[in-house]
């Protein structure tokens, strides 16, 4: 039998229906390349530009190509509706490590690889977005949309701290720990000694809540006053502390934990 990131896509779905409409059975066995140019997904973004695309036929085209398995050829899009019913939504997909996808029965390794490197390309695309624009912080959301992208998704936490000048514009980043926040991790030489050779006139710290719980701990407040301690004796201020948690963000300077 041939491996699953091996063989050609020469195999299982039909022509994509509308959402939400029925898909006729009896093309599910006609091969991608045989189905009408206009349906195929690299010809539709090619001709339409990738907004036309349903999630199955994006998933599809990193995949690159379909398989075979026990139950018979499917196709690349076939593969990413599987997906979708697996987990629910393209969102939910993109949370999936390489080793939960090739649950899936067709996805082997080197496409699941594939997928991951996708959608972590998709997160450095948006914090570099924003980094690119020099971005000068006035608010704990101009900190919280550039670093946001890189740490919501986490299964582990991190503390980053952000480097920034006489300005608050951010002249950097430098990744202090990852595995949990505890003292052991994060000590002021470990936070302010990159922050002294990158000549920053601030900081901001910032980690990520895996459980998505935004509200800070006793060991976050503990840990920011320390910090904040530290950083005035130092002549680097401590700014802020921001706790990413999915798509919300926490600010211990706004709960008022740093003077």
């Amino acid at each position: 039998m041939a491996s699953p990131d091996s063989a050609p896509d020469a195999s299982a779905e039909g022509p994509s229906s509308p959402e939400g409409s029925e898909e006729p059975a009896l093309l599910y066995h006609v091969p991608i390349h045989e189905w009408d140019e206009s349906d195929q997904p690299r010809e539709k973004l090619l001709t339409h530009g990738p907004t036309v695309l349903s999630d199955a036929e994006v998933l599809a085209l990193l995949l690159g190509s379909g398989t075979r398995t026990n139950d018979g050829p499917v196709s690349a899009v076939e593969l990413g509706r599987a997906l979708l019913q697996l987990y629910g939504s393209l969102h939910e997909v993109s949370q999936r490590k390489p080793k939960e996808l090739t649950r899936t029965q067709g996805v082997g390794p080197a496409k699941a690889t594939k997928l991951a490197a996708a959608f972590e390309a998709g997160r450095r695309v948006e914090s570099q977005r924003q980094q690119d624009d020099r971005v000068q912080v006035t608010c704990p959301t101009d900190v919280a949309d550039v670093y946001g992208p890189l740490l919501c998704d986490l299964d582990k936490e991190v503390f980053k701290v952000v480097h920034l000048n006489t300005a608050n514009v951010i002249i950097g980043n430098y990744t202090v720990s990852e595995g949990g926040l505890s003292s052991s991790v994060v000590e002021p030489r470990g936070v302010f000694e990159q922050a002294i050779l990158d000549d920053a006139a601030a900081v901001i710290c910032l980690h990520n809540h895996p459980s998505g719980n935004p509200e800070p701990s006793r060991e976050d407040i503990r840990i920011t006053r320390q910090l904040a301690e530290a950083g005035n004796t130092m002549g680097i201020p401590v700014h802020d502390h921001l706790i990413i948690a999915g798509t919300q963000h926490t600010s211990l300077a706004e709960r008022g934990v740093i003077g």
